[in-house]
């Protein structure tokens, strides 16, 4: 038999302590489900959870359940049930991979933490700064269980965030409260809600903390390592178990770079991932870039869970500016301007685009970006086409031939 190939990929420690952690609560909301001890709310990833855990509710988000579904392998085998009942194989692979696996009950949460399926919620709570598929896929549930779906609209291709933004946008936050107080039973507590927000930008700050030491030379993080770490910053912001988390994982972090180990040994090239990751193929990437000596040490998605905003003295105001400051839904002229911080700050040699089929407003190659900021910066680029979910829309060796078209223009 011949012997196995060494894996590139180094390992960090602090995994561990989080897979406990992920466990802890899964297992929360399991048994909140089954048993009826608490409430569950439903909140997309970058929605009020905030708002939400202020009023007691364990806090579920479906696009983790649809990153998952996409790193097991189980997406595309699990799309075509929604596409039976009319959901369209071209919008979101999260909602189709998701509402494939509710319908055929298959979930790989059985065989991670023992659930049967996905927590029944008792309320659906959307932002659509994402996109307006996570209001199209909480309202599936909606239909399902007969259970309120509300949520906040949020502008999209925005500059400068005025107060007119706010305004509204607190104006949204602050409708929710009736319907909260009415599913959870108890009356809102600004007091409260002040101590989640607080424990929630303390957890940003962990997070930031982790992304930015990747600016060191080498970097002891990869941006494949960040997909994994980020878990704790989605799903339990708000809760301090997150806080020292990162902590903790910053600790580990820095000893690396005291003894100035890379995650890539040898590291040359240092590259910045734009769009999603394609989640079925993280640990492919991951051995590919270590094996040619190149760390991507950046992205937009991971910094997609940075909140400074939460920072404001007025909690809603920390809310409703946190989530609209977010890549995903400004300008052109802010995202070329970020890209140009970015790339100065973690010394970028090049760029990977990443055209997500099913993800247009997470895919920002379709209007010219990548051209215009390599015009303008010198820095090359490539696009990669693929889906954050459904493997069948991406070919292995066209993406590696397109990074290795990106290597030889940095070398030449």
């Amino acid at each position: 038999m011949a012997e196995e190939k060494k894996s590139l990929i180094k390992k960090i420690r602090s995994a561990g302590p989080m897979r406990k952690l992920m466990a802890a609560y899964f297992t929360e909301l399991n048994e909140a489900a089954t048993t009826g001890s608490g409430k569950i709310a439903w909140c997309t990833s970058v929605g009020p959870a905030e708002l939400l855990r202020s009023f007691g509710f364990l806090v579920y988000f479906p696009e983790n359940h649809g990153a998952v579904l996409g790193s097991s392998r189980l997406a595309a085998d699990l799309i075509p049930a929604a596409n039976a009942i009319g959901y369209s194989p071209d919008i979101c692979s999260y909602l189709t991979s998701d509402v494939g696996s509710f319908l055929n009950k298959n979930t790989p949460l059985t065989r991670a933490f023992g659930m049967e399926t996905v927590p029944k919620a008792d309320i659906l709570v959307f932002n659509t700064n994402q996109c307006r598929d996570v209001k199209d896929w909480f309202q599936f549930y909606e239909r399902e269980w007969n259970v309120p779906c509300v949520g906040i609209d949020t502008m999209r291709g925005i500059g400068d965030i005025t107060s007119e933004h706010l305004v509204g946008l607190i104006g949204q936050h602050k409708a929710l409260i009736p319907i909260l107080e009415k599913v959870s039973g108890q009356k809102f507590d600004i007091d409260r809600l002040r101590e989640v927000v607080e424990s929630s930008y303390k957890c940003t700050k962990g997070w930031k903390n982790v992304l930015r030491i990747a600016e060191k030379k080498p970097s002891p993080i990869t941006f494949f390592d960040a997909t994994i770490h980020m878990g704790p910053a989605v799903v339990l912001r708000g809760d301090d178990r997150a806080v020292q988390y990162y902590d903790t994982l910053v600790a580990e972090l820095e000893e690396r770079v005291t003894s100035g180990e890379g995650a890539v040994d040898g590291e040359q090239h240092r590259f910045y991932w734009e769009g999603m990751p394609v989640w079925g193929k993280l640990r492919e990437h991951a051995e590919f870039f270590a094996g040619k000596k190149s760390c991507v040490v950046a992205s937009t998605y991971c910094n997609s869970w940075i909140f400074e905003g939460l920072g404001a003295e007025d909690p809603f105001e920390g809310m409703a500016r946190a989530y609209t400051e977010l890549f995903i839904v400004r300008s052109e002229s802010f995202k070329e301007k970020y890209l140009e911080g970015m790339v100065r700050d973690y010394d970028i040699s090049g760029i990977i685009y990443h055209d997500a089929k099913t993800c247009p407003n997470n895919s920002n190659n379709r209007y010219g970006l990548p051209l215009r900021f390599t015009e303008k910066s010198g820095v090359p680029h490539v696009v990669i086409n693929g889906d954050l979910n459904d493997l069948r829309l991406y070919s292995e060796e066209q993406a590696k031939t397109q990074f290795e078209a990106l290597m030889e223009q940095i070398n030449d």
